[in-house]
């Protein structure tokens, strides 16, 4: 960055004003600032669980040894995508969540796949369960959790590590906000809070990223980034609501996705038709042994424009991309329908999908032809 000749001060920022900050004693002067300072693994107010040496993301790949019983709570998707990790590694791996079903902000159909493909995995999910105490045994070594389970009798068990995966926990602490006019929340969606533009309530000032975004994702910080600063230096108004984002949990089968969900648009009244192709057609899911997975495309009703898709693959992370593609540049399921493939892909799944679409607008009239030429042919 120096080399690019930018100025950097290393130490903790504080805001004294609406257009300065201080780092180590040192008072900085702005005209425009962007707020980076992401977010930290949330903790849960359990009884006992701040105290103990529990891991994070930022924590977790420090281990120099693998845990016989590894616990995780959480199932979200870095929750379960480190539990079918390490339950690969050979861990005994036991997952808690409040909820019945994993991954709840996807697709139910898809997070359905995963979940079997963790319990095939050999991992325990204790689903439905109240965590009422965590402690840590120094002697041993040793996690000691206390549940219960569909409001069952209390139970202990004993774990080697423990990981905290229940969400995310924007850093707004420590830098003296108020000073500088620039509001943000605790609770509820916490965070900055920004317009559109990514501005906050202080015209100056501009966030980015897990300190103020729903969607945290490392993409999703790098183009909010880019929207910051070009509304912060030039007289532009990009707005964040403008980006199409897609993403993918790392589980095996993967599970991607891009635009709207389905209980999203019942949940707004909007109707639409979908548009499915199982991979356990598809010959190179057959010939992998990866058919648990399909393509799901969403199509407003009544015409073939997308607007939404959710694919489950070992591969699903890089095939959204081609549906991302055709929604960003207003390409309908008809043009998708048409797109060549190479023999044997998945990624022709999404072809499928799209050209289920094209049987069902057969006219009538056109059917009628189609019979009369295939009697003729015949």
């Amino acid at each position: 960055f120096t080399g690019l000749g930018v100025n950097i001060f290393q130490g903790h920022a504080r805001f004294t004003s609406k257009s300065s900050v201080e780092v180590n004693g040192k008072t900085l002067n702005f005209s425009k600032c962007i707020i980076a300072t992401g977010a930290r693994a949330y903790v849960p107010p359990v009884d006992g669980l701040k105290d103990t040496p529990y891991l994070t993301n930022a924590s977790i790949f420090n281990l120099t040894e693998l845990p016989e019983v590894f616990g995780v709570i959480g199932s979200g998707p870095i929750g379960v995508e480190m539990a079918q990790a390490f339950a690969r590694f050979g861990s005994r791996v036991i997952l808690f969540d409040r909820r019945e079903k994993i991954l709840p902000r996807e697709d139910p159909d898809a997070a359905k796949i995963v979940q079997s493909a963790l319990v095939e995995d050999g991992i325990e999910l204790r689903m439905n369960s109240a965590i009422h105490r965590v402690n840590y045994d120094s002697e041993k070594s040793k996690f000691v959790i206390t549940f219960t389970q569909n409001d069952g009798e209390e139970e202990t068990l004993e774990l080697d590590q423990l990981l905290v995966s229940a969400g995310r926990a924007p850093n707004v602490e420590n830098l003296d906000l108020e000073k500088a006019g620039v509001e943000y929340k605790t609770k509820g969606f916490r965070g900055l809070v920004v317009k559109d533009t990514l501005q906050t309530t202080n015209p100056k000032i501009y966030g980015v990223g897990d300190v103020c975004l729903s969607y945290q994702f490392t993409h999703m910080a790098d183009f909010s980034a880019q929207i910051a600063f070009r509304n912060a230096m030039f007289p532009t108004s990009g707005k964040v609501s403008k980006l199409l984002v897609p993403w993918c949990t790392y589980t095996s089968p993967e599970v991607a996705h891009v635009g709207a969900y389905e209980k999203e648009l019942d949940e707004k009244g909007i109707e639409y038709e979908v548009w499915t192709a199982s991979l356990e057609h598809n010959d190179r899911a057959i010939l992998e042994g990866t058919e648990d997975g399909f393509v799901k495309l969403i199509s407003k009703a009544g015409t073939d424009t997308i607007i939404g898709a959710t694919i489950v693959g070992e591969n699903a992370g890089d095939m959204i991309s081609e549906v991302s593609v055709a929604m960003r540049s207003n390409m309908g399921l008809k043009a998708l329908s048409s797109v060549i493939h190479p023999y044997p892909t998945e990624a022709d799944a999404i072809r499928i999908a799209a050209g289920s679409f094209n049987k069902t607008r057969l006219t009538p009239g056109t059917k009628k032809l189609l019979r009369t030429i295939i009697s003729i042919a015949n």
